[in-house]
């Protein structure tokens, strides 16, 4: 039996209908329970910023999260297929009209994906002030707190709803199925089978658009 954690919302749902494409059966969760149970497989049901982390402990032999998440944490973590779904941005958003000057002193970032922020001005040999925020971003540079964010972006209308525009991209990002290393070679078949049978799944939508 593999362990599979998803994070709740819309990717659970769109991965548990993968699973009902392959085997011809129903995969849903009882209301509110946290763990479904099949004879193949037990999923489990978790916040998106944990699914790599119970993946990493072993917690779970597979999961599925978002590529964003997996370069802000920095988990060691098998990255076994791009799921071709979720995708969006992760972008600088400013004032509209301002300009995305990187030589201007003393540049403030506000963002709750500091290791991702960082990364992106280090490799521009930029200091700034990451400030760390955990919701409503776009708040930061109307009231002063920050010159920029930096966010996930989808269609960009809540930046626009906020007076920001996307002045930079920093990253595609995308669901990915990922693997704990020890379940990989432990259980590699299971995995394997698995991944194969996901990924035609996957090929075959991208044929069909």
């Amino acid at each position: 039996m593999l362990t599979v954690a998803l994070p709740k919302g819309r990717i659970a749902q769109e991965t548990l209908e993968i699973f009902e494409t392959i085997f011809g059966e129903n995969f849903a969760f009882d209301d509110r329970r946290l763990i479904l149970e099949t004879p193949k497989f037990r999923f489990l049901l978790v916040r998106n910023q944990d699914v790599a982390t119970y993946v990493f402990h072993q917690a779970a032999d597979i999961g599925v999260v978002g590529l964003d998440t997996l370069e802000e944490q920095g988990l060691d973590v098998v990255r076994l297929l791009d799921l071709k779904r979720g995708i969006c941005k992760v972008s600088i958003g400013m004032k509209k009209g301002e300009k995305f000057d990187l030589n201007k002193p003393e540049i403030k970032v506000a963002s709750k994906m500091v290791n991702i922020t960082k990364r992106y001005f280090e490799e521009r040999a930029v200091s700034v002030d990451i400030i760390k925020l955990y919701g409503s971003i776009e708040l930061a540079p109307l009231i002063g707190l920050a010159d920029m964010i930096v966010d996930v972006v989808e269609t960009g209308t809540t930046m626009k709803q906020n007076g920001l525009e996307v002045v930079q991209d920093i990253m595609t990002s995308s669901t990915y199925l990922i693997a704990n290393k020890n379940s990989y070679i432990a259980k590699k078949d299971e995995v394997l089978d698995i991944y194969k049978k996901i990924n035609s799944v996957v090929q075959a939508e991208q044929k069909a658009k």
